[in-house]
């Protein structure tokens, strides 16, 4: 092994050989930063290097989170759908040892992918970028709406309310007695529109940009679900980007309204309308979710950048909007005071 590589942890050594991806030695590799929910390692196999990711019991954050590990059954579940749905929007899984927890995939070399993350931190708001993922998320709820026999695959409701609902919405609520209603409702709302199979966790960190376009990553939370969590987890980041790279703050909030009108208009499995509302109401849930929830973006980092996303998901928790460009408007003026 070269200097730059590792021994690889033992299940990782042992789920390779098992799935026939690796010989008798142990493989050498470098584990990959920046998940919280999963070791992650770029190992070096004589076919060429792979991506591993084993799910962690206890997610690494500040909080006491936790989420069953046979998550990554269904991530691998999702990673074929969408492959089939628009290809080459995920990686390409090369295989599965559910019993050890480990998912192995096709390696993306970050000098072709780039992290949209870390494009919106240098200031690139690419409105073509934006529309790009709109739309390939727009296909794949669409190519699921479409089968939706798909459903009886995903029996992840538990796993879904482990790691998105209560953490984000509930654990919320439990700081703001005020607010606790209306995020409970919209608990029950989300719970209750079960029409395509989602992501769970459309992040600029899980999102590549690639010569074919963007390829989703960490797909963890795989539901069957509402479409609209999707899209309003994805703008999310784009009103909280404004607070990380100020001076882009116009890019992005244009890279916002590309993005949503671009998957709306493929919206075809149900009107519109009505994906949007539950959106524009949910957006503002999780908006508060990423400053007073169990997963706090690690960017908004003063009080007065908190209190200005604890203003805005307030006031539009208790007075909801129904178009997600009102959102828009209301962040708009938060950030203009």
């Amino acid at each position: 092994m070269s200097e730059a590589t590792q021994s690889v942890p033992p299940e990782f050594a042992q789920a390779l050989r098992e799935l026939g991806l690796a010989g008798s030695e142990t493989p050498g590799g470098v584990p990959l930063t920046g998940g919280v929910s999963s070791d992650i390692w770029r190992i070096d196999t004589p076919q060429g290097p792979v991506c591993a990711k084993r799910a962690l019991p206890q997610l690494r954050v500040a909080a006491d989170w936790r989420a069953p590990i046979e998550r990554n059954q269904y991530e691998a579940r999702w990673m074929q759908v969408a492959n089939a749905a628009v290809p080459d929007s995920v990686p390409r899984v090369l295989g599965q040892h559910a019993a050890l927890g480990v998912l192995v995939m096709s390696y993306l070399p970050p000098t072709n992918h780039q992290l949209w993350k870390e494009q919106l931190h240098q200031g690139h708001a690419d409105i073509t970028t934006a529309q790009a993922v709109g739309r390939t998320l727009a296909r794949i709820h669409g190519y699921s709406a479409a089968h939706a026999e798909l459903g009886s695959q995903f029996d992840t409701d538990r796993i879904f309310f482990d790691i998105r609902l209560e953490p984000y919405l509930i654990a919320t609520a439990s700081k703001h007695p005020d607010l606790a209603p209306a995020l409970h409702a919209l608990v029950a709302q989300t719970q209750a529109h079960k029409r395509v199979l989602v992501h769970g966790d459309v992040s600029p960190k899980n999102i590549l940009i690639g010569p074919h376009g963007p390829v989703f990553v960490d797909a963890e939370c795989a539901w069957w679900g509402d479409p609209a969590f999707d899209l309003a987890f994805c703008l999310n980041h784009l009103l909280l980007k404004c607070l990380w790279t100020p001076h882009a703050r116009t890019g992005f909030l244009g890279c916002f309204a590309a993005l949503a009108e671009a998957y709306l208009e493929q919206v075809d499995w149900e009107p519109r309308a009505s994906v949007e509302q539950r959106a524009a109401a949910l957006l503002p849930g999780l908006l508060l979710a990423r400053v007073d929830g169990k997963s706090p973006v690690e960017y908004v980092t003063s009080d007065a950048q908190r209190n200005a996303v604890r203003r805005t998901g307030g006031a539009l928790l208790m007075g909801p909007v129904s178009q997600l460009a009102n959102v828009r408007i209301a962040w708009e003026g938060e950030l203009d005071k």
